[in-house]
Formats: structure tokens, sequence, C-alpha cells
């Protein structure tokens, strides 16, 4: 059975127009995608100097905070040592005109607040002396640059001329 020629060129034809269908419909699919990949490439590339400020910024923050973190560091002991403590702790009491009557370092306790370990002696500082001189010993521990990690928890005045001083000093926990 022979194909009239006339068949033949309508079948060529039909295939010719299908394969120019599915060229023409992977083209328009391509060009579909390639459209969205240079939109997507070019909100990238607006993208690029934005975030590349921001790392900047970002890297001199850290920078700023770690500079920070060793400055405070630096503020704090790694451990109290209790006999600097109490050396520091008569000489001003005998600088400011007070008795420090005893001192008993207890062993240092841990408090942690944030990511930050310290490690935290609490004194009991029992002194007296004229009143006057009680509040300048409560304000050169408060002022001293040795007591920079100290802090004045609390102050009880007993009789006229006594008082008993909470002071707890810190030290950071590398």
């Amino acid at each position: 059975m022979r194909i009239s020629k006339k068949v033949g060129l309508i079948i060529g034809a039909v295939i010719l127009v299908v394969i120019l269908v599915i060229l023409f419909s992977t083209y328009s699919r391509q060009a579909g995608e390639r459209n969205d990949l240079n939109a997507r490439l070019s909100a990238a590339q607006t993208l690029v100097p934005v975030l590349t400020t921001q790392k900047t910024d970002l890297e001199n923050q850290l920078a700023q905070v770690e500079s920070s973190l060793n400055a405070n560091k630096a503020k704090f002991p790694e451990s109290v040592e209790s006999i600097e403590y109490g050396e520091y702790l008569f000489e001003i009491a005998d600088e400011c005109n007070v008795n420090l009557n005893f001192l008993t370092f207890p062993k240092p306790t841990a408090i942690t607040i944030g990511a930050v370990t310290y490690s935290v002696v609490s004194l009991s500082l029992p002194v007296s002396g004229e009143l006057d001189n009680i509040f300048d010993f409560i304000e050169a521990l408060m002022t001293d640059e040795r007591f920079t990690s100290a802090e004045v928890t609390a102050v009880k005045i007993e009789v006229a001329g006594s008082a008993i001083i909470n002071l707890n000093i810190y030290g950071y926990k590398g």
C-alpha cells in the first residue's frame, strides 16, 4: 500500500507543524524561565550592596562589643584575693578613721548573669567610729578604683558609732 503524494505531503506538513509547535513551546518556556532568572539575578544584585553594608556594620558592632567585653573583663579581677582586699579594706578604714573590728572572707559563690559567670565574695564589715567617718568609709568603698568590681549592698547603723556594711566583690570567671 502506497501512500499518495498528497497524503505524504499532508503527513509531512503535520509532522513539521507538530515539531514547530513543540520547539515553540520549549522556546517559550525557556524564555519565561530566562526572564524569571534575570529578574531574580537583578534583585540579588540589588541586595548585594545592602547586605555588604549590613555585614560591615555588624562586623563593626561585633568589634565594639568585643572591645567593650574586654574592657569590662579588665574591671573585674579573675579571682578575689582575700589578702589583697583585706589589706585594701584595712587601709581605707585607717584613712577614714574607722575601726574595722574583724574581717573574714567566706568562700566565693558563683552568680551567672546572662552568659557571664561571676565569682562573688559577700562580706559583712563591722566598723566603728564617728558617723561621718563611717559614711566616708562607705563612700570610699564605692569610689575607690580597687573596688570598681564591688557593690555596697546594705548598711545597718546599729548603735551610735557602729555599723555593719554588706559588700559584694565580684570576680570574672572566664
